[in-house]
């Protein structure tokens, strides 16, 4: 099978114009069929801030209220998605910039608020990879933002969720490799020390690792989810920087199943 490559990009990656710039540059340059995943939650708070609202998460996963699902999908698929496929297109890269709305790429449900009420929050039911793959047998590359909805109602979803369910949904039809793009270099055994990559993690690690608190707060979802993808059938999931993986450096976090 063809390979394809699936780059979920975090907002310290987002955050940083001129590394994304590069990295969109380098990213451009990949001859396997490719994609891009992407949130932007620091941005999405920045503005709630600044227009008073308030910012709440619970275990790593933002608490979307009314205002909040405005902002985020302003950001999300707006100027985020958008600025990413200029910059894309800039490089030659014929590129499209999607929401799981376009094209019903994501049938979700809103989340049950018991036990804790997430608001605007959906869950994954089923990827459209008809449609998914049609955009990438067209030699496009989607880019991919955060944003679901479900009878008519907008709703969050969690990029690195989607991340794990696009890269599960495509390992049908691809060999898949999934890299979740973080500003470290991979999990940190010490969050003081860059230096302190974990390069590999075992699935019997993961409890031990979040109870000694080596991993917190947004970490534990990423982890959760690249478990799952790598226990699905993902050919391969790293956890890594920009720089390492467009230079295909060793430093890195590999999820071993």
């Amino acid at each position: 099978m063809e390979t394809i490559k699936i780059y979920k990009i975090g907002s310290g990656l987002l955050d940083d114009s001129e590394k994304l710039a590069e990295f969109l540059y380098q990213f451009s340059k990949i001859k396997e069929k490719k994609m891009i995943i992407h949130g932007g939650g620091k941005y999405a708070s920045k503005l709630n801030s600044i227009l008073g609202n308030e910012v709440i998460f619970h275990d790593g996963r933002r608490v979307t209220d009314e205002k909040t699902i405005e902002v985020v999908t302003m950001v999300y698929a707006g100027k985020i998605n958008k600025s990413i496929v200029a910059s894309l297109q800039k490089n030659n890269c014929n590129s499209i910039g999607i929401s799981g709305i376009d094209g019903n790429l994501l049938i979700v449900k809103k989340r049950n608020p018991i036990p804790i009420d997430f608001g605007y929050v959906g869950d994954i039911e089923e990827v459209n990879t008809t449609f998914l793959n049609a955009l990438i047998q067209n030699e496009l590359v989607p880019v991919v933002c955060s944003i679901a909805a479900s009878n008519g109602e907008l709703l969050n979803i969690n990029a690195d969720t989607i991340a794990k369910e696009i890269s599960v949904a495509l390992s049908k039809l691809y060999t898949t490799e999934l890299y979740y793009i973080m500003d470290k270099d991979g999990v940190l055994q010490d969050a003081n020390n860059d230096a302190s990559v974990i390069q590999k993690i075992k699935s019997t690690e993961l409890t031990q690792l979040i109870d000694s608190k080596v991993i917190s707060e947004g970490m534990i979802p990423k982890l959760k989810n690249a478990f799952d993808a790598k226990q699905e059938g993902i050919n391969k999931v790293v956890i890594t920087s920009a720089t390492n993986v467009m230079q295909e450096l060793s430093l890195k976090t590999e999820i071993i199943s």
